[in-house]
């Protein structure tokens, strides 16, 4: 068996047999395959496809091409994985929750690139807080406290960050089978024994159609339950932010103000309680969803989920004191500055990308892997669709690092929101489930 052989087979749209996939990544992760083999894999998989049981091998072996961690708890290890968004902090609200009504969560997550937030920028602007601390401090925090949102190490999953840094540059980002193998094979190295997944649709996702959603959210629940991992999806919505807030610490303080009660943003709740939900249901704590999502509002309404979430600060090396002094301890930019609309009206679209590339364009996202970024920049006090303005009202504020950014920010946020006379109907928190 070799590189070629394996590729010529992709090539012709024969199926990829559980053998070749790992023989493939395991070349992948030991230089075996080069970068020219591995762009020419990617290349024939995005022209071509792998079918379900392809999907299936390929996310196995590039899962098995690391460690797998494993488990001695007293109940169910559980995790989450949204395909991204702006605005989405979801993953700080949910797996306290989800810890504190019995489930362990070692929720292995990811940095920002492009126009969407990433949940290790967040947490990292929380000073002291090690994202990526040794294995066995984290396998030790989740026992304690149920929970530990942290990056991966080298060691889980090494065959899917080559093929990762290839793909960006081959042009083969775009393809399902790739996205799925990807997604779930870094998420099942943690050794779960279930996932729940929330697709994002609309403006501000990578799908931006409902249609591409659900055939992305229907590749990733079918693999993942092919490589044993009990699973469900919820495609959501995406045509505005899902907070009032963009940006790394103006997201922390929205998620902290949600966890104590100080001011409660609905939606985001909302979809907290049905992803967290589903992952009881998953756990095999609860019969349904329905009563799921009555123990996470339970969780998060009794301050239970935001002592969890203090715990977790701290284990991982954040103020002790962060639940009761999070304003004090979290940056904050030195120019802030209102959006004026741009008519008189309601709110009636928003181009929700580009509020994500102008929080990037403020310094608090990346471009390109390993770029600094500011936590203190981005967007609060966003306005959403079917809001009523008066023309020069705020929409929006600034929090910028100089007055130049604040003003490119300023003309970027008009022009994303869209005004009309007549109140629009309010997009769905949730489209659909898949399971």
């Amino acid at each position: 068996m070799n590189a070629r052989q394996i590729i010529d087979r992709v090539r012709r749209g024969e199926e990829l047999s559980t053998q070749q996939a790992q023989w493939f990544a395991k070349g992948l992760a030991d230089g075996a395959v080069t970068d020219a083999q591995a762009g020419a894999f990617a290349m024939a998989v995005c022209l071509n496809g792998l079918g379900e049981r392809g999907r299936v091998a390929l996310t196995r072996a590039m899962r098995d091409s690391g460690e797998v961690l494993k488990w001695t708890l007293d109940g169910p290890v559980i995790d989450k994985h949204s395909t991204g968004g702006v605005g989405d902090c979801t993953s700080l609200l949910l797996a306290p929750a989800l810890a504190a009504c019995g489930v362990y969560v070692p929720m292995i997550s990811g940095r920002g690139l492009g126009h969407t937030g990433g949940t290790l920028d967040k947490l990292e602007a929380i000073p002291g807080y090690q994202v990526e601390p040794p294995r066995e401090t984290m396998q030790e925090l989740v026992a304690a406290c149920g929970c530990a949102i942290v990056g991966a190490t080298e060691r889980l999953a090494p065959a899917d960050r080559r093929l990762y840094a290839i793909r960006d540059l081959t042009g083969t980002v775009e393809s399902v089978d790739l996205i799925t193998a990807s997604i779930l094979s870094k998420k099942l190295s943690a050794g779960l024994d279930g996932l729940v997944l929330d697709v994002k649709t609309g403006s501000g996702a990578f799908m931006e159609t409902e249609g591409d959603a659900h055939i992305l959210a229907r590749a990733l629940v079918d693999t993942a339950k092919g490589a044993g991992c009990r699973t469900a999806a919820l495609i959501t919505d995406m045509s505005q932010p899902l907070s009032f807030s963009a940006g790394n610490a103006l997201e922390v303080i929205e998620v902290m103000e949600t966890l104590t009660g100080n001011q409660v943003n609905e939606a985001l709740w909302d979809v907290v309680a049905a992803l967290g939900g589903e992952a009881m249901v998953l756990a095999g704590l609860v019969p349904d969803a329905e009563m799921g999502v009555a123990r996470i509002d339970h969780a998060l309404e009794s301050g239970r989920a935001a002592e969890v979430f203090g715990r977790m600060v701290a284990g991982l090396g954040g103020p002790v004191d962060f639940v009761e002094r999070y304003f004090d301890r979290l940056p904050s930019a030195p120019v802030i500055c209102p959006v004026p609309a741009p008519s008189t009206g309601f709110v009636t679209s928003i181009d929700t990308r580009a509020l994500g590339e102008a929080v990037v364009a403020l310094g608090g996202g990346r471009r390109r892997p390993g770029e600094r970024i500011h936590p203190s920049v981005g967007l609060s006090s966003l306005a959403m669709i079917g809001e009523d303005r008066t023309a020069n009202e705020p929409i929006a504020m600034i929090h910028a690092m100089s007055v130049t950014d604040a003003e490119a920010a300023v003309a970027a946020v008009r022009a994303a929101y869209h005004m009309g006379e007549m109140a629009p109907e309010e997009p769905p928190l949730i489209y659909e489930r898949l399971g």
